[in-house]
């Protein structure tokens, strides 16, 4: 049981990095602002069935960048909430997931 819970933790952490880099992709793009930034991470995340996360950006709006600035996304992740046999192994633990990547 604790393989399969270990497991699930790994890729859990693994969407939270993918998740945090599509929305760092999303967010260096000219024109883009914040509401796009975290509809992207919340689609993916709830696509893959994530629950309790949070979503944060630095700067935390990304219209005021200009080229060459850089732009982090950052995922965290409740493990408890997303654990396959009710989370009692990982009660108070939380991943994060960071990307951060230049302004185009």
């Amino acid at each position: 049981m604790a393989t399969i819970e270990a497991c699930a933790m790994l890729h859990l952490q693994q969407n939270a990095a993918v998740t945090a880099y599509e929305g760092a992709r999303i967010g260096i793009l000219p024109g883009t602002d914040q509401n796009l930034v975290i509809q992207q991470c919340q689609m993916l995340l709830d696509d893959r069935g994530i629950e309790n996360y949070s979503i944060a950006m630095n700067p935390a709006d990304p219209t005021s960048m200009v080229p060459g600035e850089l732009f982090t996304v950052t995922v965290d992740v409740n493990c408890a909430d997303n654990a396959v046999f009710g989370g009692f192994l990982y009660e108070g633990k939380q991943l994060s997931e960071s990307v951060v990547m230049r302004a185009e």
